[in-house]
């Protein structure tokens, strides 16, 4: 077993990574927490795979949610929901809430634990390869709204995350190939060791050293800025267009690995318009190789007011994450009207 330690504002995070940790999750999570009854909230995808298989390692008593899968569900209606399960099962605060599946379970679940009865225990079990790499580290929770993505939310660490390679090895290629877009990202804002490993052909064998070293990252980011004021900024490589474009198609059109994916090429090809070297043409090689889009298709004009939204934006400039050459991003504050002109010529 690999295992990380993240010490946030509200105590330490233990990350431990390890392949078929989830046949004895329920050990693990024995070795942390000590409540009184569990509540297990999961989505439509992920609970006929795995939900039993959790329930039944506890001898206490367990209850769950079960919210349809997908991002236009990541809504306040979805929490207040829970809440109510939350209550029907009698938790309090001294008892612990899981989050089992994806990127968007993983965020809800989150915003839950954190807002109910003012902040319950909670253990993220990440199940995709977005999540494990990416989403489930951190303490970031949120939902969206219509204006746009994650705009209601909260910094809540998750006092363990689980996280079990084997369960990403079925996962769809499409799904698979979503969470490689988080990945390309950490390679080039931090180690461009990444991005040699995910280009050899056999890269999935080793897929729980690329997830090692992409927590690493997250884990030394966050631990220097929690809040997402400075350093941790970074981790939004891509992520400002991505977002917009998300947005843009109603999130149903593009997964937010794809969007990343796309925000990634734009925000390449927007430093080069700043005149930084063009660094566009092996990130889009890299990302085709792995099954990801690259093309930005929504109109020009609609992504630059859908990205005004962004919670990036600060006064009359947004923070744009710019890569100077893989492994080295800089934050570079760009001004609404400036960016306009270069939103207008990607």
């Amino acid at each position: 077993m690999q295992t990380l330690s993240l010490t946030g504002a509200n105590g330490v995070s233990e990350i431990y990574i390890e392949n078929d940790l989830l046949s004895h999750a329920g050990k693990a999570i024995g070795d942390v927490f000590s409540p009184s009854r569990v509540h297990i909230v999961t989505d439509s995808t992920v609970a006929p795979l795995y939900l039993s298989q959790l329930t039944q390692q506890f001898d206490l008593p367990v209850s769950s949610t079960v919210i349809p899968a997908g991002e236009e569900h990541k809504r306040l209606s979805t929490v207040e929901g829970i809440y109510h399960d939350l209550l029907a099962a009698g938790m309090t605060r001294k008892d612990l809430i899981i989050a089992l599946g994806g990127g968007v379970v993983g965020d809800i679940t989150g915003f839950a634990a954190a807002t109910f009865l003012r902040g319950v225990s909670l253990c993220q079990i990440p199940t995709t390869l977005l999540a494990q790499v990416d989403s489930s580290v951190g303490g970031k929770t949120g939902v969206d709204l219509d204006e746009g993505k994650n705009l209601v939310g909260a910094f809540y660490q998750p006092r363990l995350v689980l996280i079990d390679p084997e369960v990403i090895q079925t996962l769809p290629d499409a799904t698979f190939a979503d969470g490689m877009a988080e990945v390309v990202k950490y390679g080039y804002i931090a180690n461009p060791a990444i991005l040699d490993m995910v280009s050899q052909p056999d890269y999935k064998t080793h897929i729980g050293e690329v997830i090692y070293e992409c927590v690493k990252i997250k884990r030394d980011v966050v631990a220097i800025d929690e809040h997402d004021t400075g350093l941790r900024m970074i981790l939004n490589f891509g992520h400002t267009i991505g977002h917009a474009a998300e947005k843009l198609g109603n999130y149903t059109e593009l997964t937010h690995g794809q969007a990343v994916a796309i925000g990634m090429v734009a925000a390449m090809r927007l430093a080069a318009l700043r005149g930084d070297t063009d660094l566009s043409a092996p990130l889009i090689a890299l990302l085709q190789q792995l099954g990801l889009p690259t093309e930005l298709t929504h109109d020009r004009e609609a992504i630059f007011h859908a990205l005004l939204s962004d919670k990036k934006k600060f006064g009359s400039t947004v923070n744009f994450i710019l890569v100077r050459e893989p492994g080295r991003a800089e934050i570079t504050p760009i001004e609404s009207e400036t960016l306009h002109e270069y939103i207008l010529k990607l």
